[in-house]
């Protein structure tokens, strides 16, 4: 071979290799299994956004295995399984119900909630400063806000004297949900109703009974089919709060909770922790700080409410 055919032989040798090189030293892409008990919400989506922003770009850095039980709690255990069989590194589970399906799948896995209702008192976690074993997260702490929820029921109906509390009896939250709105009615001098369901297949029923008992308002347990709920509220005309942002823009009359926004920053920097070797039993618990109102004007034009200019001017968000 003459020298100058050697050289640029070498030369497409080493060229070749460099593409090689370079793929080598590319970080391998995370996996994450995202486990969502209804269908995708603006949280989810503003997680994603968020795991941008730390560095975690999906088809280059990440990857993420979504699964959702479409408002099926009964899905739950099998999706969690399918995505540990696909070799997650971390499994991150919303709402309470999703991330009991994670636990109960995995004590090896580190498992990330995301807005998990009073993780303690459920039994969740041991303690929010350190919360042992495999699971930590962001809690939503939605039960302690009952008293407020319950003062902005006042603002909007200000005749309010009755009020039922809409339960799902198969949400590990529900005892703590019901604690906290009684709590809160017994501080605001307003009768309690509480209705239990076990099934959504009970929840027309369940309208029909406070209807009939002259509920003025009702406060919906956040894991309940929320379209639904908000459709038959309308239907039976009552006025309707739940402590998840998500209520009001599906046709609730309003939604008091943490802020999304919020909870998906320290959701994204909880999992960016564990994925750089910390420990999910070592990581606190986050709870939110930042509380948004949203009211839909269009679902209280439907049921012959003012809304105060006050209250309204407070509002994080106004659907008209």
């Amino acid at each position: 071979m003459r020298r100058r055919d050697f050289v640029l032989a070498l030369g497409g040798v080493a060229a070749a290799a460099i593409p090689l090189a370079a793929r080598a030293q590319q970080p391998r892409p995370v996996t994450i299994g995202i486990l969502n008990q209804e269908n995708p919400e603006p949280l989810l989506t503003l997680l994603r956004q968020a795991l941008r922003e730390i560095g975690y770009i999906e088809g280059e850095t990440l990857r993420v295995e979504f699964r959702s039980a479409e408002g099926n709690r009964e899905r739950l255990a099998g999706l969690a399984a399918e995505l540990i069989g696909l070799n997650v590194e971390l499994l991150v589970a919303y709402p309470t119900q999703a991330a009991f399906a994670a636990r109960d799948a995995t004590r090896e896995l580190p498992i990330v909630m995301c807005g998990a209702g009073d993780p303690v008192a459920t039994g969740l976690v041991a303690n929010l400063a350190r919360p042992g074993g495999n699971i930590t997260g962001t809690s939503a702490t939605a039960a302690e806000s009952g008293s407020k929820t319950l003062e902005i029921v006042r603002e909007m109906v200000p005749s309010v004297r009755r009020v039922a509390a809409l339960a799902y009896a198969a949400d590990p939250f529900t005892t703590t949900f019901v604690e906290q709105v009684q709590r809160g009615g017994s501080a605001l001098r307003l009768e309690i109703e509480i209705l239990m369901i076990k099934a959504p297949e009970e929840l027309d029923a369940a309208f029909a009974t406070m209807k009939k008992n002259a509920a003025d308002a009702v406060v919906v347990q956040p894991s309940l089919p929320r379209r639904l709920v908000a459709d038959l509220a309308l239907k039976y005309r009552v006025p309707s709060i739940a402590p998840t942002q998500a209520y009001a823009s599906l046709g609730g009359l309003a939604s008091y909770s943490g802020s999304p926004k919020e909870a998906a920053r320290r959701t994204a920097a909880i999992i960016d922790k564990i994925l750089k070797g910390s420990k999910p039993a070592d990581l606190p618990v986050e709870q939110p700080t930042i509380f948004e109102l949203a009211i839909n004007l269009k679902t209280a034009k439907v049921l012959g409410l003012d809304i105060p200019p006050t209250l309204l001017a407070r509002a994080d968000e106004v659907i008209e």
